[in-house]
């Protein structure tokens, strides 16, 4: 149990099972999302299975009932697996595995496979490693000989030791190693960062749940080339590049990985250094994909991921995107937001006004100068080019008027 198989090699024809509880009215709508995620990660889905339960059974997820009516439909389907909606205990998917003789697999585990194909970047490869092995750390009875394919190179066996000794040993070396790394990088993150803070760059992260269309409005503001498609988790890795403004002022726009329902623990932990780019913007744009049913569920979902981060006190400008694919016309709320916008940013609809938007947020917290520099000054120019809008510019007789907004930050610097 507890392996990480790969959908690619054998196409998976799998049955979904979720457990409705008193507590929880949107199972359904899980279990689609769930679809969703298992056609990501290459297997077909056959069929659905719900259980009505107080609570999910302790040692088998669900009911005997329902194992019984799960076990027929594996062969009447010709299925080949299984994948429950919750993230199971080691207990659970052991004694599912043997009352339905066939795979069995947790919304987590799918999750971190398709993390697992969509890391690009080192410091993507060394989150994902981690949160599998996170997972792995509780699940280590029967791991067999998966261990060191997931692991990345964790070594070898110690002579003498048990293996189960042996596993827990290199997970936590590993773990360690990786901790390391990741610590390396977000020392560069944060110089980074300080570079920006004394440069006075402001910077946007794009958040908002997956398959929302961050990546899509980032490539056409910037063309920034990133990978987008009608998928889950299409990008991992973030990308920021330069946007400028009508008016001449840049800022950085930061596409940041997709949010979704009951996101692994595991994996919010391990990617804190990447997810924290939202926790250091000036301003949140949150895309919202306005034709989902679930929208305002997913809303919320974003909203409560952010509030785990701790990201507040920010400006939220709220895009409720893919309005070609809208049929009703209602208006639509976030109370949460500063702004809200309607796009559609695949067709382009709305980017300019996002645009000006960006600049009057960026301008609400700069002063207006008028003035003449002399023209040994002109450095304090290039900052006020490099970090306001610069509106006039004269070469005069006297020396050179400038008409500009300029940061608070910036202007007591100027003399």
């Amino acid at each position: 149990m507890a392996e990480f198989f790969e959908f690619q090699d054998v196409k998976e024809r799998v049955i979904l099972v979720g457990v409705q509880t008193y507590q929880s009215d949107d199972t359904l709508e899980s279990l689609d999302e769930l679809e969703e995620l298992a056609a990501t990660a290459g297997a077909a889905t056959v069929a659905k299975v719900v259980q009505n339960r107080e609570a999910v059974h302790p040692g088998t997820y669900i009911g005997k009932g329902k194992i019984e009516e799960i076990r027929e439909l594996l062969t009447a389907l010709d299925a080949n697996g299984v994948i429950c909606d919750d993230e199971l205990s080691p207990a659970q998917m052991n004694n599912l595995e043997q009352e339905l003789e066939c795979k069995v697999l947790d919304r987590t585990m799918v999750i971190l496979d398709i993390f697992a194909g969509r890391a690009r970047t080192r410091e993507g490869k060394i989150q994902v490693e981690l949160a599998q092995l996170r997972y792995r750390a509780s699940r280590l009875v029967g791991l067999r000989a998966s261990l060191s394919r997931l692991g990345g190179g964790i070594g070898t066996r110690g002579p003498g030791e048990k293996k189960l000794e042996m596993d827990r040993r290199l997970i936590r070396e590993r773990i360690s190693q990786l901790k390391e790394e990741l610590e390396q990088v977000k020392r560069h993150r944060e110089l980074i960062r300080g570079r920006r803070d004394r440069q006075q760059t402001k910077v946007a992260a794009i958040v908002g749940y997956t398959n929302a269309g961050k990546s899509t409005l980032l490539n056409r503001l910037t063309d920034a080339d990133v990978l987008s498609e009608d998928k889950l988790f299409a990008t991992l890795d973030p990308t920021t590049r330069a946007l400028e403004l009508p008016g001449g002022q840049q800022i950085l726009l930061t596409d940041t990985v997709g949010f979704i329902r009951k996101l692994p623990h595991h994996l919010i932990e391990a990617f804190k250094s990447t997810l924290e780019e939202a926790r250091y913007a000036d301003i949140l744009i949150h895309v919202v994909d306005a034709s989902n049913p679930q929208m305002e569920q997913q809303m919320q979902v974003v909203y409560d991921t952010l509030r785990q981060l701790e990201v507040e006190n920010k400006k939220i400008i709220t895009l409720f995107n893919k309005q070609d694919l809208v049929e009703s016309q209602e208006q639509l709320r976030d109370f949460k937001a500063d702004y809200v916008l309607k796009t559609s940013v695949k067709m382009g609809s709305g980017l300019e006004e996002l645009k000006e938007l960006l600049e009057e947020i960026l301008l609400d917290g700069q002063i207006l100068i008028e003035r003449i520099f002399s023209y040994g000054e002109a450095g304090k120019i290039a900052l006020i080019r490099q970090q306001g809008q610069l509106l006039e510019e004269e070469y005069r007789a006297e020396g050179i008027y400038v008409k500009a907004y300029v940061p608070r930050a910036l202007y007591g610097g100027l003399g």
